[in-house]
C-alpha cells in the first residue's frame, strides 16, 4: 500500500492473543501515517497463514501465545521476500537475548510506548531496505589480503587493539583497515551494539552476559570469545533488552 505523494507505507501485522493489547498497538500504529495495519492475529497459526499469504513487511509479535510461542513462530516463518521483519512486543523481559539470537529486529516491553515503537519500525524499514535487492547487502571489508565480502549476519563482534580493528566472523577473523566507527556505520543499526570504546558486538551472537565487579558485563560470544561491556554500555544494553 502506498501514498500517492510519498514512499510506500510499511505494512504491519499485529499478533497478540489479548484483544486489548492488539487494540493498543493498532491505535498507536494509526497515529503513524507511514504505517498501514495489515491485519490482526490471535495465535501463531494465524500469523503463519497471514505471512504466507504475503503483504506483510513487519510483524509485531507477542512471546506468550497459545500452542506455539512467538519464538517458535518466528523460526517457522518463510524465508525470502515474504519473511517480515519481526519486533517482539511482550510483558516478559527474560526472552530478549533469545529473541535477538533468532533474528528479531527489536524487543519492546508492555505497555508499549508510541515513540519507542516508531523507532523500532524505523529500524525494521532500514533492515528491509538493506536486504531489498536480490541478496542481502554484503559488507566490503578492506584487509591486507584484499577486500573481503562478508554477510553482516556472520559478523559476531569487532575489537580495536594497537590501532587496528579485528573483525570476528563465523568463518574466521580479519584484520581490517576500517576504524571501529567506520565499521559501525556500515553495519545494520539493528542488532549491532557498541559495548565499549574498543568493542562492537552483534547481539544475535551473544550467548551470555556475565556481570563483573565494576558494574559492566563480560559478553560470552557464540564462538567462545569474551568481550568486555563497559558500565555505561551495560546500562544502555539493559534498557535495550528490557532489563532493569
Amino acid at each position: 500500500m502506498t501514498d500517492r505523494d510519498g514512499p510506500a507505507q510499511v505494512r504491519v501485522l499485529v499478533a497478540d492473543d489479548e484483544a486489548t493489547a492488539r487494540r493498543r498497538l493498532v491505535r498507536l500504529l494509526g497515529a503513524m501515517p507511514e504505517v498501514a495495519v495489515a491485519g490482526e492475529c490471535a495465535d501463531a497459526q494465524q500469523v503463519l497463514a497471514a505471512v504466507q499469504a504475503g503483504g506483510v513487511d513487519v510483524l509485531l509479535l507477542d512471546i506468550q501465545m497459545p500452542e506455539l510461542s512467538g519464538l517458535d513462530a518466528l523460526q517457522l516463518l518463510p524465508e525470502g521476500a515474504r519473511r517480515p521483519a519481526v519486533i517482539f512486543c511482550t510483558a516478559h523481559a527474560a526472552h530478549a537475548v533469545a529473541a535477538f539470537e533468532v533474528g528479531a529486529i527489536d524487543y519492546l516491553l508492555k505497555p508499549i510506548d508510541g515513540g519507542r515503537l516508531r523507532k523500532a519500525l524505523e529500524r525494521a524499514r532500514e533492515r528491509r531496505s538493506v536486504g531489498s535487492g536480490a541478496e542481502l547487502a554484503r559488507l566490503a571489508l578492506p584487509t591486507r589480503q584484499g577486500i573481503v565480502l562478508v554477510d553482516p549476519r556472520d559478523v559476531t563482534h569487532a575489537e580495536l587493539a594497537d590501532e587496528l580493528v579485528t573483525v570476528h566472523t563465523t568463518a574466521g577473523r580479519y584484520l581490517s583497515a576500517l576504524s571501529l566507527q567506520e565499521l559501525e556505520a556500515r553495519l545494520p543499526a539493528a542488532g549491532f551494539v557498541r559495548v565499549h570504546r574498543r568493542a562492537l558486538v552483534n547481539l544475535a551472537h551473544v550467548a551470555r552476559l556475565q556481570p563483573n565487579e565494576v558494574g559492566g558485563y563480560l559478553a560470552e560470544m557464540s564462538g567462545g570469545q569474551a568481550v568486555e561491556v563497559s558500565r555505561q554500555a551495560a546500562r544502555d544494553l539493559r534498557k535495550r533488552l528490557g532489563l532493569r
